[in-house]
């Protein structure tokens, strides 16, 4: 297994985050610094990170926690604010975010030590659906609805088409629920304010197949073995067959 892909798996880090670890020197292999991420780990071998040894957990944990307002999603704050680990300091399993949810938006925020998954759940190739309940200011209009699903301008590049369900308009405000397939810095509402929308209120209810369902804020619970065989499928190529028979993922076809 590459360094990398172990390291990711032991949860340390994105499998991205762990290259820039391995080339900072921070881990040896046998005692040997290594700085380059394609060393293979065989078995037997004993990886260190920072003077401690790494291994992959014994069992992984997938936590489904409903985040409120005023936590942020990372395992420590320079500035003391509450961060979404807070509550599972007690695990022994060492847990990571995947992904963010910004510090004033709340709901689900997934938990894991699985590091392999995480990578997978964030890679952009895999287009992994996330939806948002959005409080809006002002009335959003067809026209409105009809550029967030095209995309719009977000710095230099544009946004990917978004699914947007109109929920109930007043004259003051627009509730939606949108699905975005990218997970930018504060995607959401930089599209909102694209548009000229200010987003009042955020709340993420999917990610993937996984609902928030009735979970409360503040609160959590551990998935179920069907729900984390669902997660893993959703980030697998669809494989499609040509009249040879031949695999092909989905990226191969020409539709």
């Amino acid at each position: 297994m590459r360094l990398q892909k172990y390291l990711a798996a032991c949860g340390v880090a994105s499998r991205r985050k762990c290259e820039e670890i391995i080339a900072a020197r921070r881990v040896a292999i046998n005692g040997t610094v290594v700085d380059t991420p394609g060393v293979q780990v065989s078995s037997g071998d004993q990886v260190w990170l920072d003077g401690r040894v790494v291994t992959p957990p014994l069992a992984f944990e997938y936590i489904l926690y409903h985040k409120p307002y005023g936590e942020i999603s990372t395992v420590r704050d320079d500035r003391k604010r509450p961060t979404v680990l807070d509550k599972f300091r007690h695990f022994d399993a060492r847990l990571y975010p995947v992904g963010r949810l910004d510090y004033d938006s709340e709901g689900l925020l997934l938990l894991t030590n699985d590091g392999e998954l995480t990578q997978r759940l964030l890679h952009p190739s895999n287009e992994v659906d996330k939806t948002y309940w959005a409080r809006v200011s002002g009335v959003l209009d067809g026209t409105a609805v009809r550029r967030l699903s095209t995309g719009v301008p977000l710095g230099d590049r544009t946004s990917s088409p978004a699914d947007v369900r109109v929920i109930r308009r007043t004259d003051a405000e627009t509730i939606l629920t949108i699905t975005i397939r990218e997970g930018r810095n504060r995607q959401v509402r930089r599209m909102m304010q694209a548009i000229g929308h200010d987003v009042l209120a955020l709340r993420r209810v999917r990610f993937g197949p996984i609902a928030l369902g009735t979970v409360k804020r503040g609160e959590w619970r551990r998935l179920t073995k069907d729900e984390v065989a669902r997660l893993q499928a959703a980030t697998q190529p669809v494989i499609l067959h040509d009249q040879s028979g031949r695999g092909l993922s989905c990226k191969d076809t020409p539709y």
